[in-house]
């Protein structure tokens, strides 16, 4: 009795450790966000919060950093769109606010959602890489070389890719399922750096939301939704895909027709 006493205590320590530890690399990326108004500092502080990656055989490395390489996407987008907040000509008040609820969501990745191995968590946190990742390339690429900006947006896609593919069992076809796919949205993200839109938010018209993310994202998510229905039925189902697929096309046009009238190009 007195063993599964200790065990329960020594858990809640250990849970209350790692709680406090990941608020504080929060707020910490918060605060080296605002004292030194550089991108820089905050992700070798992310960086350095993945020293857990490297503490094992070099062996081993490989296959941490690909486990680890979505939540590494997440760390630095959230650490870029915090950046481009406090920089941008927004009142202090509401700057303030924005900041405080960008970190407030990045608790709840790194408390909630991160740690999460169901395949709805594994899907949402590929998800959310996706969007993160590809909003922020774009949001800091305007004037980079093209190739360069292909170049990200391949990892950013074969890392969320390898990450809900890697839930399945089919291992021998989840390598080119992701190259496959990493290709197709280094395709399209070529096609969007020569032809760039962007969004801008409500009540702050000075941030912007990049169409590619969300296009990416939303074809991604109909990617998965088939995928899972062949893995599951040996074929594409359409009751299966058809609200996924009615989403996407009513998002995409509402992008497409509407939004394109008032969006700006970046």
């Amino acid at each position: 009795m007195e063993l599964l006493k200790l065990v329960r205590k020594r858990s809640f320590l250990s849970e209350l450790i790692y709680t406090a530890l990941n608020v504080a690399l929060a707020v910490a990326v918060l605060l080296v966000v605002l004292y030194t108004e550089s991108a820089w500092f905050a992700i070798a502080l992310v960086v350095l919060s993945k020293w857990r990656v490297f503490a094992v055989r070099p062996r081993f490395w490989w296959a941490n950093l690909r486990s680890n390489m979505v939540d590494f996407i997440v760390s630095v987008s959230v650490v870029l769109h915090l950046t481009a907040i406090n920089n941008a000509p927004i009142k202090e008040s509401s700057k303030l606010l924005l900041l405080v609820i960008v970190t407030l969501a990045y608790v709840v990745w790194l408390l909630f959602i991160k740690p999460r191995s169901k395949r709805t968590f594994v899907a949402a946190q590929a998800g959310i890489a996706t969007l993160l990742g590809m909003s922020a390339l774009f949001a800091v690429s305007y004037n980079w070389p093209a190739s360069a900006v292909v170049a990200f947006a391949w990892l950013i896609s074969y890392a969320s890719a390898r990450h809900i593919l890697s839930s399945y069992d089919d291992e021998t076809y989840n390598f080119f399922i992701g190259l496959a796919w990493a290709v197709f949205v280094s395709e399209v993200a070529w096609i969007s750096y020569h032809w760039a839109i962007a969004y801008p938010l409500p009540f702050f018209p000075s941030l912007m939301v990049p169409q590619v993310a969300i296009v990416v994202t939303l074809v991604s998510f109909l990617a998965f939704k088939s995928y899972d229905s062949f893995y599951h039925h040996s074929r594409v189902r359409t009751n299966d895909i058809l609200l996924p697929l009615l989403l996407t096309i009513s998002v995409l046009l509402v992008l497409l027709v509407v939004f394109n009238r008032v969006g700006t190009a970046i």
